[in-house]
C-alpha cells in the first residue's frame, strides 16, 4: 500500500474512532461504554409521567427537603427581634397554675422587648404565646410534625412547622438569647439538655438556660449537682450553667441581664481592636518612612 493511501486509511480510522461516542447529558461515552443504549432522555423521564412515588421516600430527595427546611427557616427568621425561647409541656390545661404562669411570662418577655419562641403547640407553648401576643409582641411558633397531628396554637403570629426534629432544634438555638424551661415532660427535658450540651461544650455562646418552678425541678437538679457532680460525670462548674426560679419577673431580668453583658463585652472587643488598630497603623507610618 503506498504511504498516501496508508496514511488516508490510518485518518479514516481514526475519524471513525473519535466518531464512536455519545453524550448523555455533561458524560461523553466511548467504546464499550456505549453497549447500554438509554431507552428514555432525562427530560423525557422528567416530563413523563410517573406512577410510582418510591422516590419521595429516597435518601436523595429527603436531603433536598431537609435543606429546604433549612432555607425555609433562616428565612423566615433571619429578620426577627432578639428572643426568648420558652419551652414547656403540650398537656397542660388552660386552667392549671402553670398556664397562668406561662401567659404571665409571655407577657413580661415582650414588654422587654423580646420576641416570644415556642414549639407552637397546645399548653406551656400556647400560654406564652396568648401572653406575648396580647402585649402586642412578637409571637413565633416553631411546630413539629407528629404522628398524632398537633395544630399551631391561634396565638402564634409568626410560625413554622417542621418534618425534622434536627432542623427544629436548629432554630431555637440560631435564634433565641435564653432557653427557659416551664415545667414538661420528656420533650422538654431533650430541649433542655440539648442547650446545656451546646453550651457546656462552647458549640454556642453561653446565653441563660432558666428553669421555671422549683419544686418541679428540684430533683432532677439535686441529681444534678449530687450524683452527676459526686462520680465526675460532669465538672463541679457545670450546674452553674442553668438558673432555677419561681418568679417569672426574674427569668426577664436575668435574660436583659445577660444581654446587656454581651453588649458590653463586644463594645469592649471593639473597643480593643480599634485601639490595635491604630498602633498598627503608627507603626506603618514608621516604617514606611524610614
Amino acid at each position: 500500500m503506498k504511504k498516501t493511501e496508508r496514511a488516508h486509511t490510518d485518518m479514516s480510522e481514526m475519524n471513525e474512532r473519535h466518531r464512536d461516542f455519545s453524550l448523555r447529558g455533561p458524560v461523553m461515552l466511548r467504546g464499550k461504554q456505549l453497549k447500554d443504549k438509554q431507552k428514555s432522555t432525562t427530560d423525557q423521564r422528567l416530563l413523563g409521567e410517573q406512577s410510582n412515588t418510591d422516590w419521595l421516600h429516597t435518601d436523595p430527595w429527603r436531603v433536598m427537603r431537609i435543606q429546604s427546611e433549612f432555607v425555609d427557616g433562616f428565612s423566615a427568621l433571619a429578620k426577627i427581634p432578639k428572643a426568648i425561647t420558652v419551652f414547656g409541656s403540650a398537656r397542660v390545661k388552660e386552667d392549671h397554675p402553670y398556664y397562668e404562669l406561662g401567659r404571665k411570662l409571655g407577657r413580661l418577655i415582650s414588654e422587654a422587648g423580646y420576641a416570644t419562641i415556642t414549639g407552637g403547640g397546645p399548653g406551656l407553648m400556647e400560654a406564652p404565646n396568648r401572653g406575648t401576643h396580647e402585649a402586642g409582641g412578637m409571637s413565633i411558633g416553631l411546630g413539629i410534625e407528629l404522628p398524632r397531628e398537633q395544630c399551631l396554637n391561634h396565638w402564634v403570629d409568626v410560625g413554622l412547622n417542621f418534618r425534622y426534629f434536627f432542623v427544629r432544634k436548629t432554630m431555637f438555638l440560631k435564634y433565641s438569647q435564653a432557653f427557659v424551661c416551664l415545667p414538661g415532660g420528656f420533650g422538654t427535658l431533650d430541649e433542655l439538655f440539648e442547650a446545656l450540651v451546646m453550651v457546656q461544650t462552647e458549640k454556642i455562646q453561653k446565653f441563660p438556660i432558666i428553669l421555671v418552678g422549683s419544686e418541679f425541678w428540684g430533683g432532677l437538679v439535686d441529681w444534678i449537682r449530687t450524683r452527676l457532680v459526686d462520680e465526675g460525670m460532669i465538672s463541679p462548674e457545670d450546674p452553674e450553667l442553668f438558673f432555677v426560679t419561681d418568679d417569672p419577673q426574674e427569668v426577664v431580668d436575668i435574660c436583659v441581664h445577660a444581654h446587656k453583658h454581651r453588649i458590653d463585652h463586644l463594645r469592649q472587643r471593639r473597643d480593643e481592636l480599634w485601639a490595635e488598630a491604630e498602633k498598627l497603623d503608627e507603626e506603618i507610618g514608621r516604617m514606611e518612612c524610614e
